[in-house]
């Protein structure tokens, strides 16, 4: 009999492909993007030392007020801004793009336009 893979197991084995493929450096560290159905993180990961040198997401303290009256769409693009301007802040200008096996759409897609727009090359 034949089992139905949902629809996370799939994601998580694009992004496994996609980790094979890239990752971040000192000089340009890797923007990671993970969604759930309420909420969104972003994350700018330096994979030489394993360590998170920015950091925004729906569930931040200086966020949640502001994301309360937002729809989800705005929010991703709220945290998009807000990782790009924390990563200008620790004089990180360009990134890799890791979309985290998500497609390029939606709230992915806004959010990382955001992160461009505040100044993070990708």
């Amino acid at each position: 009999m034949l089992k139905k893979i949902d629809k996370n197991q799939k994601r998580k084995d694009r992004h496994y492909s996609i980790r094979n493929k890239i990752t971040g450096t000192p000089k340009r560290p890797r923007l990671n993007i993970f969604k759930s159905s309420k909420h969104i993180y972003a994350q700018v990961i330096d994979d030489a030392t394993g360590t998170t040198l920015a950091c925004a997401s729906t569930q931040d303290k200086d966020l949640k007020d502001k994301v309360a009256e937002l729809t989800k769409s705005e929010a991703a693009a709220l945290v998009g801004k807000t990782v790009g301007e924390r990563a200008k802040e620790k004089g990180i200008n360009t990134v890799v793009f890791d979309r985290g096996g998500y497609l390029y759409h939606g709230r992915v897609q806004l959010l990382a336009d955001a992160a461009r727009e505040s100044g993070l090359e990708f």
